[in-house]
């Protein structure tokens, strides 16, 4: 037992694990979100996995090219020279980890770590790694086996092209038939539950005017928990009179959910005939609100802008999926933009009908997964031919074409974090400190804001990090990143992305989580509410901050 132990520790490549520790070392260097020492320790046995594949390949490469190898002392030479190399680097990083992670936490406002456990770290990566790569040695062992017995009947270099391709297409399967599929399915079903939870402390609405009451078009039980959360969250007219110290009314929100109706179509029509009938397109502001993938409208975006407008406002949603956003944009992006796109048409469409001096002013919002949708629902035409007043966009998505194109052409002037478009007079970008006023008062008849953080990994991961530096690592850095965060390539890939389901871990202000002050910035940038002086907005921060 112990023989084949050592044999199987011998069989390693010189080579892998030179490049499995610089890999390693690599992944314990800062990205975007701090992380806890458990997931640094899976992040870094990927890396240490992957390290290690690109090592043997390039072996094999080097052989396959029939490239002179190093004999004798000057292999010896090199390998000692290349293990201490290594493990010097992998030492230093390792001493650095604890700093690295604080630097993040610094920028973040949270409290420093005494240590990232660097012990613990290594032990996780390894036992992880190595799981990882006995597998690919296990595929790798398939196909030597599956070779010798084609090139019994088809030629050598024939059996080695069908067993790539037989070992490529049942991995496929595998992985992506079973595998993925068995995870989106109980993560289909876990969400489903949670969305159909019947939470006692949430009790139906009363008030014949809001969805899900018993006089409503829409059923409570089918508007799902983020709906129902929604529809009856404060403010109520009596803390906006309290607040405000004037007249106010109770806002308008409409909600409907996965189970309201069967068809997107439907929930739709739904959604303006239940806005129609609660006086929706009788209050000055209207805003069509697309919600994040698991349905949720954050009542920092929601909520500032009733108080803004004294309640004389109506928003309306329509839930498309029960899964977080990072999840729905690997599986299917398209379900915001087109759920998106059908609930601004039920709307625009019997908007457009009203007197032009006698409607509500009409918007657009959306968060994460929500802008992604938001940004694309409404085309050129309409802006042509009836517009709307503008709209409110934050942590739009990697995927959201709409503000990628924004982006890449920005002001050269301005950085990726925080572009500056134009002349500003149509579109404004803002983050942690508000930027919107940079441009003065020079707006048009529409108005458009992007919120968005540096370290937001939903925003600025991309494939492309793979290979090739990012933009917003060049020149000037947003305020909420690490100075010591550096790009390694693949790495850093791997790290981006393992920021993503973490996107929200961090406090409001940073990653994916927005502030109520920014989005009151930007929602009296959008909607330009009167009679509001920089002390009542000051106040109404001071507000949301406690």
């Amino acid at each position: 037992m112990r023989s084949m132990a050592n044999r199987y520790c011998e069989s390693f490549s010189f080579v892998g694990l030179a490049f499995a520790t610089l890999f390693f070392a690599a992944s314990l260097s800062p990205s975007l979100l701090p992380r806890v020492f458990f997931v640094q320790g899976l992040l870094s046995g990927i890396a240490l996995a992957i390290g290690y594949g690109i090592g043997v390949f390039a072996i094999w490469l080097w052989r396959y090219l029939e490239l002179p190898e190093l004999r004798g002392q000057v292999a010896r030479a090199g390998k000692i020279t290349t293990l201490v190399g290594v493990l010097l680097f992998a030492v230093i990083f390792l001493w650095r980890l604890t700093v690295w992670q604080n630097s993040i936490r610094e920028r973040m406002e949270m409290p420093p770590l005494e240590s990232a456990y660097p012990l613990t770290v290594i032990g996780i990566a390894i036992v992880f790694g190595g799981v990882l790569i006995a597998a690919a040695r296990m595929l790798g062992g398939c196909f030597i086996w599956l070779d010798r017995r084609l090139s019994r009947w088809v030629p050598r270099r024939v059996s080695k092209v069908l067993t790539t391709v037989i070992l490529s297409y049942l991995l496929i399967v595998i992985v992506n038939g079973v595998l993925a599929r068995a995870a989106l399915h109980v993560a289909d079903n876990v969400f489903s539950k949670i969305d159909e939870v019947v939470d006692e402390e949430i009790p139906q609405p009363t008030d014949p005017f809001a969805s899900g009451s018993p006089e409503s078009l829409i059923t409570w039980d089918s508007i799902g928990r983020q709906g129902k959360e929604f529809v009856v969250a404060e403010p109520s007219q009596e803390t906006l009179t309290e607040f405000l110290g004037e007249d106010t009314v109770d806002p308008v929100r409409v909600y409907v959910g996965l189970r309201s109706t069967q068809t997107m179509q439907q929930r739709a029509k739904l959604a303006l005939e239940e806005l129609k009938r609660v006086g929706g397109f009788d209050r000055s502001i209207l805003v069509v609100a697309t919600p994040t993938g698991t349905g949720w409208l954050d009542p920092g975006a929601v909520h500032t802008l009733e108080f803004l407008h004294a309640g004389d406002t109506a928003i309306v949603s329509m839930q498309y999926s029960y899964l977080p956003s990072w999840i729905t944009i690997l599986v299917d992006p398209n379900r915001s933009r087109d759920s998106a796109r059908a609930l601004f048409d039920e709307i625009y469409a019997y908007w457009r009908t009203l007197p032009k001096d006698d409607r509500p002013k009409l918007y657009l919002h959306g968060l994460s997964l929500g802008a992604l949708g938001s940004e694309v629902c409404m085309d050129l035409f309409t802006l042509f031919e009836d517009p709307i007043q503008g709209g409110l966009w934050s942590g739009p998505p990697f995927p959201s074409t709409r503000w990628s194109a924004v982006t890449q052409g920005r002001n050269p002037d301005s950085p990726v974090w925080l572009p500056r478009f134009r002349d500003g007079s149509m579109l404004r970008f803002t983050g942690q400190q508000n930027s919107i006023d940079d441009f003065g008062d020079r707006w048009g008849p529409m108005r458009f804001v992007y919120i968005q953080h540096a370290s937001d990994p939903m925003t600025f991961f991309h494939p492309s990090l793979m290979f090739r530096k990012p933009q917003w690592l060049s020149g000037e850095r947003g305020p909420d990143v690490s100075p010591y965060l550096d790009w390694y390539p693949i790495v850093t890939f791997l790290q981006v992305a393992c920021d993503l389901p973490m996107a929200t871990s961090v406090p409001s202000g940073y990653g994916h989580n927005m502030s109520a002050a920014n989005y009151i910035d930007a929602w009296v940038a959008v909607t330009d509410p009167s009679d509001w002086s920089k002390s009542d907005i000051e106040r109404l921060k001071q507000r949301f901050a406690e």
